[in-house]
């Protein structure tokens, strides 16, 4: 008899031997039955949870096999090394936060998970101290609640350099990584979320070629240092106060050839205080945003080159005037340039410099946002540039700005 059929039969054993109170049968028993490093096709149909794997083996649904949770607890456990787990759908978890209940418990290390769909759990991946992972081509999504009562739909938790890579994840609360350097987050699609991805004391993480639309918020870091941004889709980020980006007491992010359109505020950052702690922001295109870049603090340092400004309705927003003065402007694309070009170099003759004229009652009163744009505020602006009552202060200025 060969071992193929022998799970077979074991598992029609299992679909009469399965609790009448729910009429699941269970793969625990054959998962547990599978020889070290060898490969698991259950036949196609629903199966009962919670699953823990304990040793290491191919669990291959061939997107055929849906394990449920019957609404307890946490779908699949992985606790071995070199596991692999692809082609399963997984649904209905418990609905406890404090015990973190998900699709996906991974504590172990190199596992790959690709091509699962996890649908009506709580939280959908949670590695807990797992490093080396790849979590592939999975979709994703949480319980159909208001956002702030959902799980994560990616949890990292004291876990490096995992790949997370070409997955969809849509309805959940954030993709979260804490105490967690050196991850690769590449190539994902997050939609409709509260926070696209957030990262905390998380340094080293490389978020690449990700496209983030209708989130409540997108990428946001507090004291994770040399993060690398690069490649991004970031658009539709609309509540008021959300960004696109978001940097708080982070040095040396690289944020290089991004695509933030439509958003609230398309970069937040704040002004560093050391020498060390700047952002390097380059070749990205800031258009349709409310404001394309606000800094608060008081110290300026930042490194800006080869950005492309155009059709925001605030290029820049401070919350003080030398917020920005003090960044290093150079070679940025301003639709609202107003000199020449006459050695046709394609920098202009002039510097480009922005000051505060109307425009600083809405960044000291931000209530008065909504007036933005009304005859009245630009009237204000027009006579404020016409005969100012006093010295427009100068936010920036760009010493060689780039022309069409």
């Amino acid at each position: 008899m060969t071992r193929t059929l022998r799970l077979t039969l074991l598992l029609l054993l299992g679909t009469l031997l399965a609790s009448p109170a729910y009429c699941l049968p269970s793969l625990q028993l054959f998962i547990d039955l599978t020889p070290l490093g060898t490969t698991l096709r259950p036949p196609a149909g629903t199966y009962s949870g919670p699953i823990v794997i304990s040793r290491q083996i191919t669990l291959d649904g061939q997107g055929e096999v849906t394990i449920d949770g019957g609404g307890k607890g946490t779908v699949l456990t992985v606790k071995a090394d070199n596991t692999v787990i692809r082609g399963l759908h997984l649904t209905n978890s418990g609905e406890s936060h404090d015990a973190l209940d998900a699709g996906l418990q991974l504590k172990a290390n190199n596992v790959v998970f690709e091509n699962n769909a996890l649908d009506n759990v709580l939280f959908g991946i949670n590695i807990h101290q797992g490093n080396d992972n790849t979590i592939r081509d999975n979709r994703i999504s949480s319980k159909p609640v208001v956002s702030s009562l959902r799980g994560e739909g990616i949890r990292l938790w004291y876990s490096r350099n995992n790949h997370i890579e070409e997955n969809e994840i849509i309805g959940v609360r954030d993709l979260l990584l804490t105490n967690s350097p050196d991850n690769h987050i590449t190539g994902n699609r997050l939609h409709k979320n509260r926070i696209s991805m957030e990262f905390i004391f998380s340094p080293g993480n490389e978020i690449r070629d990700n496209h983030i639309s209708n989130n409540d918020t997108g990428i946001v870091a507090i004291y994770s240092d040399e993060l690398d941004i690069r490649n991004n889709r970031i658009e539709h980020i609309r509540n008021t106060g959300s960004s696109a980006i978001a940097i708080k007491e982070s040095s040396q992010v690289t944020i290089v050839n991004n695509e933030i359109v439509h958003n609230a505020v398309g970069l937040t950052a704040n002004s560093p205080v050391h020498p060390e702690n700047i952002l390097y922001i380059r070749d990205n295109h800031f258009t349709y945003n409310n404001i394309a870049i606000y800094f608060y603090g008081e110290k300026g340092g930042h490194i800006i080159h080869d950005n492309h400004f155009d059709s925001n309705l605030t290029s820049v927003a401070v919350s003080a005037p030398i917020s920005a003065r003090y960044n290093d402007w150079r070679n940025n694309y301003w639709d609202n340039y107003e000199g020449f070009d006459l050695d046709g170099n394609n920098i202009g003759d002039l510097p480009h410099d922005i000051y505060l004229y109307a425009d600083r009652i809405w960044m000291d009163r931000p209530t008065t946002q909504f007036f933005r744009s009304t005859p009245t505020m630009k009237f204000i602006d027009f006579i404020e540039r016409l005969a100012p009552f006093s010295n427009p202060e100068l936010i920036l200025s760009d010493p060689a700005p780039r022309t069409p």
